[in-house]
């Protein structure tokens, strides 16, 4: 039977007709030709999948492997057998590239965060240790600053008020320290002197006013007095009227004819510069013709138990009372001074403005710890000498004014 009506039983080509035999063996090299595509197709499709299966190892199994000099994994472990080398082209490196370099950058991340986190704990430890040396600096100035006087340090001196209050205050590095070695004071006989290799340097005094009455001014003489300090009068602390002393005339004639040394002292309660003006005319004027040969003195000091005139008054404004009187006193060839305690010297006027000005110190009781230069120093209000009925105030004075 005829497979289709439309064509021959033989097949053409060209104007040949091919033989029953060359069909087949054409048809047999076709099918041979469609299973070797087969072949080769599924043969492609297991590798994929054994490779596939190698790729999905754990990162610390895959980190094993051993790889060539080249750093590329052999295929030993891969395919099994001889250890037979890829190329690089063969593999895909750069999976393995790009988890080396994620493993680095992570590892010099971590490594950074950990410098990072090292230098702010050591910040952290160096504020903290600073933090600790301010508190114990601190510690250490709040110990040491009630121990801060002149034998500690040299650079604060105690001052004690009228209250019973003290301080230390600072001393002023604009003023002339005095130089005197406590060491070298003596008493001989009663009296107090200041030796150097064995030599008196010093004079011996007393400050006399009503309240010692009459004096015997040869008999101080003859116990050892070199120079008396009388008072010629002072203003009122509540009045503010000026008054001589009762005693000054009599007094001075008669230091006079004992050949004693002679200075003078004014006790006042001026407020304003033109009553300290008045104040010196009054000594000036008390004077006479009398020989002045130690100093005259500017005495304001405040009253026990009881308010002055002068408790109104500021620093600046008793500096000022002070240099004018001073000043007028120097003006007529006199040699002025100013009398006053540590406290007064120190805390109550301005010293650095009356630089100039010699020191008498009252500081009795006690070996003199005033920082600065001083002349005179009374050194005692309870004292006992020949010619004084009573207390006497008793004086050492370090310049011999009686040769100038």
């Amino acid at each position: 039977m005829k497979l289709n009506d439309n064509y021959d039983d033989n097949f053409e080509y060209g104007n040949e007709r091919m033989s029953g035999t060359a069909i087949f063996i054409l048809v047999s090299l076709f099918i041979l030709l469609i299973l070797a595509v087969v072949l080769v197709i599924s043969g492609n499709a297991d590798k994929k999948k054994k490779s596939s299966s190698v790729s999905t190892k754990p990162a610390q199994v895959e980190a094993e492997e051993e790889t060539d000099i080249y750093g590329m994994p052999s295929t030993e472990s891969i395919l099994g057998g001889e250890k037979e080398k890829l190329h690089p082209d063969d593999l895909d490196i750069f999976s393995d590239y790009n988890k080396k370099k994620n493993k680095d950058d992570k590892e010099t991340t971590d490594t950074t965060n950990e410098k990072e986190k090292e230098a702010s704990e050591k910040n952290s430890k160096d504020k903290d240790k600073d933090k600790d040396k301010s508190s114990d600096e601190k510690k250490s100035e709040e110990e040491n600053k009630d121990t801060k006087d002149a034998s500690d340090d040299g650079k604060h001196t105690l001052v004690k008020y009228r209250d019973g209050t003290e301080e230390w205050v600072a001393i002023s590095n604009y003023l002339t320290r005095n130089n005197y070695d406590l060491t070298k004071f003596v008493i001989q006989n009663g009296i107090l002197k200041y030796e150097d290799d064995g030599k008196n340097k010093s004079f011996w005094g007393t400050d006399i006013s009503r309240y010692q009455g009459t004096v015997d001014f040869y008999a101080l003489k003859d116990a050892g007095i070199d120079f008396v300090m009388l008072k010629v009068g002072g203003r009122g602390y509540s009045s503010g009227t000026i008054t001589i002393d009762e005693f000054f005339a009599d007094n001075i004639k008669k230091a006079t004819d004992a050949g004693l040394g002679i200075g003078l002292y004014f006790y006042s309660q001026a407020v304003t510069v033109e009553e300290a003006t008045e104040e010196a005319n009054v000594v000036l004027n008390a004077i006479g013709e009398y020989k002045i040969t130690y100093p005259i003195a500017y005495d304001m000091e405040f009253v026990e138990n009881d308010a002055s005139r002068i408790e109104a008054l500021s620093k600046a404004d008793k500096t000022n009372i002070a240099k004018t009187f001073m000043d007028a006193i120097s003006a007529k060839g006199f040699r002025p001074s100013l009398y006053g305690n540590k406290e007064w010297l120190i805390k109550e006027i301005d010293l650095t403005k009356l630089a100039g000005y010699e020191v008498w110190l009252s500081q009795p009781g006690d070996l003199p710890d005033y920082p600065y230069k001083f002349s005179m120093w009374q050194y005692s209000t309870s004292g006992t000498v020949n010619g004084i009925t009573g207390p006497a105030n008793l004086n050492i004075c370090f310049v011999d004014y009686s040769n100038k």
